[in-house]
């Protein structure tokens, strides 16, 4: 076969319309063997005939999109070192675009004998059990479609599977559910803006790999946080395979585009799905396993884990860098996405062992064209010694909020826990993210995820019931901060279920109206129920996917009504933390909070442990920011009158708020937004508010009187007092 010298960049394989260029980094190889790949698997070598920087490279003119091929290694086989490359391993392109086939398993794929407990160079080949690399036509005709560039503020995350969301949808074609394209079909997209989101964030779409333990037991991989390939979207959620499905994913992210919506990608850069010692060699470990993995220093046969799935990528590598940056840039370049939301980044920041919030990692990122114009949010956590890290990571960056999600479940579920916890949570944490320049959208507030109980689980189950995963109950979070209401799990006592569905709102309500960014689990909002699994990583089946046919429309139409009012209010998404000053022309400050006897919170009330109820004032006229075209915006005020207690709690409107009038707007104890339920309320007139459930009032602006009192500094005070707990 010829071949040319071709060129050392780009990695990877690029067709230019005549041919197509296969580079491949190996620092360590001696020789690297291209493996071409015909439709009945007969295999086709030739050797690359040259090396740049360590960089192996060949043109092959007439090889065109679907073509099928992998690579050889030969190179230096020494465990000890670290080095185990093995030509008899077929090796997926690290770069590759597009990836056919599963892996297969079989012993051949692993280097380490299990009986004498070291590593030994396997002779089979094992190219018919490691899936293929593929040529893909970089072409696709985007029309005229724009990236969204919702701001921050305004935006909404819906956390989603591919596959689970759409493959028991009755208005997708059979052939299309739990596909690209099942996502982009009319009736999906058309929920989920009736829904009211912004931004879908999507489980792993790289190309991922079921590990062989569930593949011994008929499971699968379910959520993908296996990642193989970097650059190629997973095979099995594509119409078609065989590189197509390059151009499904693009049809998807197009459509979404069209419909305003953006795509963010849930990435897996810290692992990779060849695990730890006498895992398989399937890419990076027949490479260069050396640079591309942390190795232990005292033993290198041996990998550094700060992830829990046997291995953690080398960041401190520069190909290792630039693998995960040109993976960055792509899938924002050729295939459109508008974020990234990165799994255990902390294991991403570690140059050495501590977390370093100046790594290399964070300053690629930060001096980056591209890759500044989209959404970045770290899940700020690894299972390393130091890897909690949340309020730590740089101004760019936004974060997943675990401490949000654990005070509002402890404040709801009754948790003894101070008052001062749960207002920093529902202001925006500016506790955790003021300090350094950074704004409310950098807490992206959840309280369920894909990893955990579900929604409806959460107010249903006080233990998790994970039987089907396998592992005896071992498996998932022991420490849920739920509550059954009474009854674990299925009951027919309508007490309980009323409990539970105001429950639900109650969070759904504290979730959506807080500052910073609300981030929805796809089926919460329609009470989706995993029935206490807590950890659904291998239910690749009804457990996991979204039942359609049974979805809660009363809870649906309550968390559009709750979406709408975000939406309509720039109160509930401010661009700027609170300050508690006056306002102008006013002795109101932009907050307020207040017991529920109407006085002003003092120290003590922050911080007494059993308060479980509170009034907080949101005035509209307190906003300070501006919008596109310079104008101040300007918004109606809010009274949210919260009750964690058991029982009715009757507040009284604050004196200094003695406006016209106070109207609802809505309440967690309804059980459907209100049509004739409504009252109108005046200042020192009692509210009752009905145990567990939040009141909210609203008040126009435009009948607004206020009063002439001297401003009280709510905010000062509370911060202070957050001072002195310290």
């Amino acid at each position: 076969m010829e071949i040319w010298p071709g060129d050392p960049y780009p990695l990877g394989a690029t067709y230019d319309g005549a041919g197509t260029n296969f580079a491949i980094h190996a620092q360590v190889a001696a020789r690297v063997e291209l493996c071409l790949f015909d439709d009945s698997g007969h295999e086709q070598r030739v050797t690359l005939p040259e090396v740049t920087g360590h960089t192996w490279h060949g043109y092959l003119p007439d090889v065109f999109p679907g073509q099928r091929y992998g690579f050889r290694v030969h190179g230096p086989f020494a465990p000890a070192h670290g080095h185990l490359c093995n030509p008899n391993k077929l090796l997926v392109d690290p770069y590759a675009k597009a990836v056919d086939g599963q892996v297969r398993w079989h012993d051949s794929l692993h280097d380490f004998d299990a009986h004498t407990g070291t590593e030994r160079q396997y002779k089979k080949d094992t190219a018919p059990y490691v899936p293929k690399s593929i040529v893909v036509n970089p072409y696709f005709d985007w029309k005229d479609e724009r990236f969204p560039r919702v701001p921050w503020q305004d935006t909404i995350i819906y956390e989603l599977h591919v596959k689970g969301f759409t493959k028991r949808h009755p208005d997708v074609p059979a052939e299309l559910r739990g596909t690209y394209a099942g996502l982009a079909h009319p009736s999906v997209i058309r929920y989920l803006k009736g829904l009211g989101v912004t931004a879908v964030e999507l489980l792993p779409v790289h190309q991922f790999v079921t590990e062989p333990m569930l593949a011994r037991q008929g499971k699968t991989n379910y959520w993908g946080y296996n990642t193989l390939s970097y650059f190629a979207p997973h095979s099995d959620y594509a119409r078609r395979k065989g590189g197509y499905q390059v151009n499904e994913f693009k049809y998807m992210v197009r459509e979404l585009h069209a419909a305003g919506l953006e795509v963010i990608l849930d990435v897996v850069y810290n692992h990779t799905s060849e695990g730890g010692r006498g895992g398989p060699t399937l890419c990076f470990r027949g490479i260069d396993n050396a640079h591309y993995y942390r190795l232990s220093e005292q033993d290198r046969r041996h990998y550094v884990d700060f992830t829990g799935c046997g291995n953690t990528l080398n960041m401190r590598e520069p190909y290792v860098l630039q693998l995960m940056m040109d993976s960055l840039r792509y899938w924002v370049v050729e295939m459109h996405v508008d974020g990234f939301r990165f799994d255990l980044a902390s294991a991403l920041a570690r140059e050495l062992y501590a977390v370093d919030r100046l790594s290399a990692f964070f300053d690629l990122i930060q001096q980056d064209p591209v890759l500044q114009t989209v959404k970045l949010i770290a899940e700020p956590w690894d299972l390393g010694e130091g890897g909690y890290q949340v309020g730590n990571f740089p101004a760019k960056w936004s974060e997943w909020n675990g401490r949000y999600r654990d005070s509002v479940r402890d404040f709801w579920r009754g948790q003894e826990r101070s008052l001062g916890e749960f207002g920093f949570r529902f202001t925006g944490s500016s506790d955790l993210y003021q300090g350094a320049g950074r704004s409310p959208h950098a807490s992206i507030n959840f309280i369920t995820a894909h990893d955990g109980f579900t929604l409806r689980d959460l107010v249903s189950y006080d233990h998790k019931h994970n039987l089907d995963n396998g592992e005896d109950n071992r498996d998932g979070e022991s420490h849920n901060r739920s509550w059954n209401c009474g009854v674990e799990g299925h009951t027919d006592d309508p007490a309980v279920l009323a409990l539970r569905a105001r429950q639900q709102r109650n969070l759904l309500l504290t979730l959506i109206l807080s500052q910073g960014v609300p981030m929805l689990c796809a089926g919460d909002e329609a009470g989706r129920t995993q029935n206490g699994n807590n950890n659904a990583y291998c239910q690749d089946n009804d457990l996991s996917w979204m039942d359609w046919g049974r979805l809660d429309t009363q809870l649906l139409a309550f968390t559009k009504t709750l979406i709408s009012l975000r939406q309509a209010h720039p109160i509930f998404r401010r661009a700027e933390f609170f300050d508690g000053g006056s306002i102008r022309g006013s002795e109101l400050t932009d907050i307020g909070w207040f017991r529920p006897d109407g006085r002003e919170m003092s120290d003590a009330d922050w911080g007494a442990h059993f308060a479980k109820a509170i009034a907080v004032f949101l005035n509209g006229r307190g906003l300070g920011s501006r919008d596109s075209h310079g104008q101040r915006y300007h918004d109606d005020s809010f009274l949210l009158l919260i009750n964690a207690h058991n029982d009715e709690v009757r507040f009284r409107i604050p004196a200094n708020l003695n406006h016209h009038f106070w109207y609802d707007e809505l309440s967690t104890a309804w059980d459907s937004p209100p049509l004739t339920q409504k009252q109108t309320f005046h200042a020192g007139q009692l509210v009752p508010v009905t145990g567990h459930s939040v009141r909210v009032l609203r008040r126009h602006e435009a009948e607004e009187n206020e009063s002439r009192r001297a401003p009280v500094n709510y905010m000062r005070r509370w911060k202070v007092f957050r001072h002195n707990q310290r």
